[in-house]
């Protein structure tokens, strides 16, 4: 799903607060007032701030568990083909489709397939690598690692009217409040 942005010129409206406590409570009421597309930026993790931000589909464990299936079927396949198929050998009678003997190989393949897609599923789903953000445009984001706290409103959410939801954004009593550019 492709997201529009309704202000071509805005990436969203960003609030600066001096403590936590006061982001917790804007977070809360930005919610409480519809907003959905949101993401806070803290020096250090705030579990408050986390559960009353919006949460959103983690699909890192489906595309996990595809990856799992994949490697199952590959890792069994490729010793089905190579044992049955390409190079059949009888030795003392047993079948040629041993599977018993495929249960190591074929569990180490589904490890493997899952671990690699869970490292690639996760960046690519976070965006990684991902150089530059809009937010860094925003004034004095640079203390975002050292010592303010920092809610952003993002255009893409339905309710985001830039002068209505920068003067909702006033009305928490933050430090500043400023337009993110692209």
């Amino acid at each position: 799903m492709i997201l529009q942005r309704k202000q071509a010129d805005v990436y969203g409206i960003a609030a600066e607060f001096d403590n936590p406590t006061a982001l917790v409570k804007a977070t809360k009421a930005v919610y409480e007032e519809g907003y959905r597309d949101m993401d806070a930026y803290t020096p250090f993790p705030i579990e408050e701030v986390i559960e009353a931000l919006p949460h959103k589909t983690n699909w890192v464990p489906y595309l996990v568990l595809a990856g799992g299936i994949t490697g199952l079927i590959a890792g069994y396949g490729l010793q089905y083909y190579a044992a049955v198929i390409s190079y059949p050998l009888n030795v003392a009678g047993r079948p040629l489709n041993s599977w018993p003997a495929y249960i190591p190989p074929t569990f180490e393949m589904t490890i493997l397939f899952a671990a690699l897609t869970a490292v690639f599923g996760m960046l690519a789903l976070n965006g990684f690598p991902r150089p530059y953000h809009p937010i860094f445009n925003t004034p004095r984001f640079d203390l975002a690692s050292q010592e303010k706290f920092f809610l952003c409103v993002e255009s893409t959410d339905p309710k985001f009217d830039k002068e209505k939801t920068k003067a909702f954004l006033e009305t928490l009593q933050p430090r500043t409040v400023s337009e993110v550019a692209w």
